[in-house]
């Protein structure tokens, strides 16, 4: 028998073997399809629940603890692929740990089409992530603007008093808020507030 041997030519074991090995490769690349989609999402919640990274978490109480120490959060804007101008009320503001502050971002749609945008965030440095609680915060949500409009969105926040506590954090007296607005691919533009 030759190496080049046809299908039909293999005995039926030989046959079976070849179909096991085909729906092997395609229960694998399945798989694989499906953890790619199912990533994202997975490591996104990974990341709000442990602060990995800068994720910051949401809270749904302020603590009833403030300290004495402060530490001075800087608000940090961008704007991708949005044709937007984005910018922070404040550049920087000093809060007590435990004390809630709030925050002021305000966003004009420079084009003449109604634009889609959702903001992402992050905090550096990365261990102050897991301890920085927003209670309020347009992020995450499509914001619909219309041509020209501006609109101003309000952030509450918090650093929990454990950052006080924490070897890696209790020495840093600075965090940064870092906000990007990216546009949404195939949104469906609804009515706009306002």
């Amino acid at each position: 028998m030759s190496s080049t041997a046809r299908r039909s030519d293999l005995p039926p074991e030989g046959q079976r073997a070849n179909r096991r090995v085909a729906l092997i490769c395609v229960g694998v690349f399945v798989a694989m399809v499906g953890a790619a989609f199912a990533a994202v999402p997975i490591y996104k919640r990974f990341c709000q629940l442990t602060g990995y990274g800068g994720t910051v978490s949401r809270a749904e109480a302020a603590p009833d603890k403030v300290l004495a120490q402060t530490v001075l959060v800087r608000f940090d804007t961008n704007v991708r692929s949005l044709p937007w101008t984005f910018t922070a009320d404040q550049v920087t503001q000093k809060v007590h740990v435990g004390d809630t502050g709030l925050a002021f971002f305000k966003v004009t749609n420079t084009s003449d089409n109604v634009m889609v945008g959702r903001a992402a965030y992050n905090v550096s440095p990365g261990q102050a992530g897991r301890y920085f609680r927003k209670l309020e915060c347009f992020c995450f949500i499509d914001q619909a603007l219309k041509p020209g409009e501006t609109r101003e969105f309000p952030v509450v926040y918090f650093v929990d008093p454990q950052y006080a506590a924490d070897v890696e954090t209790k020495n840093t007296s600075q965090i940064t808020l870092s906000y990007t607005f990216f546009p949404v691919e195939n949104s469906p533009v609804g009515p706009t507030p306002g």
